[in-house]
């Protein structure tokens, strides 16, 4: 991870290229996210980490998440 000062304290970004998996994960697989500090993201199936990955500019991560937030993506 990487470090920063803000107002005095130490700040952690997660923009370090790392794979992450949501706490929400069921032990049946999800998908894993990769943040980049130039604000890039990438995501991969768990259960086929070797199947490639999805790549989006910072434009595109952002407005699936408002969609996301905004229940745009909701089944019911």
């Amino acid at each position: 991870m990487n470090h920063r000062a803000v107002n005095g304290k130490t700040e952690t970004s997660k923009a370090d290229g790392q794979f992450r998996k949501s706490s929400f994960s069921s032990s049946g697989g999800c998908v894993e996210v990769a943040m980049y500090v130039d604000g890039a993201v990438q995501v991969r199936d768990t259960k086929n980490r070797q199947g490639g990955t999805l790549t989006f500019n910072a434009t595109e991560w952002d407005a699936f998440l408002k969609g996301v937030r905004n229940g745009e993506f909701d089944l019911v």
